[in-house]
């Protein structure tokens, strides 16, 4: 059988939808277990630092206005997905709809790209936490040894991080117990998250000055553009709900309903923030990396500066919860069709949970976060989501040429038109990115290449299958 007769065959549509596919996961998830899960894996480091760095930078109180742009462009993402999901209700998200769409070898490399966007989210999220911890702990006059609160850097004195690989192993034992008891955890965070961030804004829009408010576009319309670039990566991680979708207890309906509605409170959230901060403060003093923080202590209410830092300590755990839980579901979903070694694909079975791919995706985000100073490449979380969303936009509109009859419980707008605007937008954030993300990008689709050559194109369970009909 030909090479491209097997880089482009496709995982049957009905086999996904239908009763052929035999999940070990256990199915415990409702709709609001899915919607904390996706607020959790996205409010985090950018509500708390993203929005004061980029309005005094970039956007001023036009900001505003640069998160209602990428919210909206966001949200033609997130339709894709709800659309995907109520059709192929599957473990492995962007991976398995591009197995159904385009075929394997492009789902192979989607995959590949995904394990990249997990894995390098969840060891700077790790790293964040370490960073905000010391910075914690410091306030109370503890400090670790230098040597190790950082990455390695020898000209810093720095050689590992240990609250970093500590915060790691602890979430992956967390999320190895299973998905009903690691969302209750989340659920909790979450809602200890949001709790912050309504009490900052119910008390700061009380001291709103609107002069603040002018020049509301400082920077011209080119300036909330670039905001809007920088704040589409805030909206990132409603994806990872479709990695859970053999553990929905209705996925069909379920997981359109949570990756719109978590998109929708999280816009809010961060519109109503940028609002009152900017209000607060004049935008060129957020230039900081705790704006929250600085904007309470600017109008004089020191007493919420210990609960904006368990809102930050809380968001950031949240994150890693989900990034990892992604991460786990997607390292199975790859062993299960063969493209990785079958140990990936086992179930513990008293949790009914892929303890193996979790433990192995837990330790090599410690390493990352631990190890590596990652630098400039913590761009390269931003440019595999952005790979994932071109892809998915296009499979919507691949799907409905191919599989015109597909059921479909939910179904996007205006196709081709939405599909076109979400790729066009992903196109134009990733002719943002640095040199060095693009070079560091290639290098790791590279490797992705050489193991599907040695490795993945003779395992693929789909070949396997073909191999043995025409025997």
């Amino acid at each position: 059988m030909s090479l491209k007769h097997n880089l482009l065959r496709k995982k049957p549509i009905p086999s996904l939808t239908g009763g052929e596919v035999r999940s070990a996961l256990k199915k415990q998830l409702g709709v609001m277990d899915l919607i904390v899960l996706g607020v959790g894996s996205i409010v985090g480091t950018g509500i708390f630092v993203l929005t004061g760095v980029t309005a005094a930078t970039h956007a001023g109180p036009g900001l505003i206005l640069s998160f209602l742009l990428a919210g909206l462009v966001c949200a033609f993402c997130a339709l894709c997905y709800a659309e995907f999901a109520s059709t192929v209700p599957v473990a492995g998200s962007a991976y398995t709809y591009s197995y159904s769409a385009f075929g394997e070898g492009l789902a192979w490399l989607m995959g590949w790209d995904l394990l990249l966007e997990y894995g390098f989210a969840s060891a700077l999220v790790s790293s964040s936490w370490s960073g905000y911890v010391q910075s914690i702990l410091s306030g109370f006059n503890i400090h670790l040894p230098v040597a190790i609160t950082s990455a390695f850097n020898p000209a810093k004195g720095t050689y590992v991080d240990v609250p970093a690989i500590a915060i790691a192993l602890l979430i992956t034992w967390i999320v190895s117990r299973g998905a009903k008891e690691s969302t209750r955890l989340n659920t909790i965070m979450v809602y200890l998250k949001i709790a912050v961030i309504v009490l900052f804004i119910g008390v700061g829009v009380f001291y709103v000055k609107p002069d603040n408010w002018t020049p509301f576009l400082p920077f011209g319309i080119e300036g909330v553009m670039t905001g809007a670039a920088i704040a589409f990566l805030a909206y990132i991680g409603f994806d990872v709900i479709a990695t859970a979708a053999e553990e929905v207890k209705q996925p069909q309906k379920s997981l359109p309903v949570a990756i719109l509605g978590s998109l929708l409170i999280v816009a809010i959230l961060y519109i109503a923030v940028t609002a009152v901060l900017t209000g607060l403060v004049p935008y060129h003093l957020l230039n900081v990396k705790d704006p929250v923080a600085f904007a309470l202590l600017y109008i004089e209410q020191d007493w919420m500066s210990y609960f904006i830092s368990l809102g930050a300590l809380a968001g950031l755990t949240t994150v890693l919860m989900g990034v990892l839980f992604g991460q786990s579901r997607l390292l199975y979903a790859l062993g299960r069709d063969g493209l990785l070694p079958k140990r990936m694909s086992s179930v513990n079975p008293k949790t009914k949970s892929p303890v193996f791919s979790t433990w192995v995706s837990g330790i090599c985000i410690a390493a990352l976060a631990g190890f590596v100073p990652l630098g400039n490449l913590a761009d390269l979380a931003s440019i595999g989501t952005l790979f994932a969303f071109i892809t998915v936009s296009l499979g919507i509109i691949v799907l409905r040429k191919t599989h015109p009859n597909l059921k479909r419980t939910f179904r996007v707008p205006l196709v081709p038109w939405l599909p076109l605007i979400a790729t066009l937008s992903c196109l134009y954030l990733l002719t943002t990115l640095q040199r060095v993300t693009w070079i560091g990008f290639i290098v790791w689709i590279g490797l992705g290449i050489i193991i599907y050559a040695v490795y993945g194109y003779r395992h693929s369970s789909l070949r396997q299958d073909a191999a043995s009909d025409e025997s």
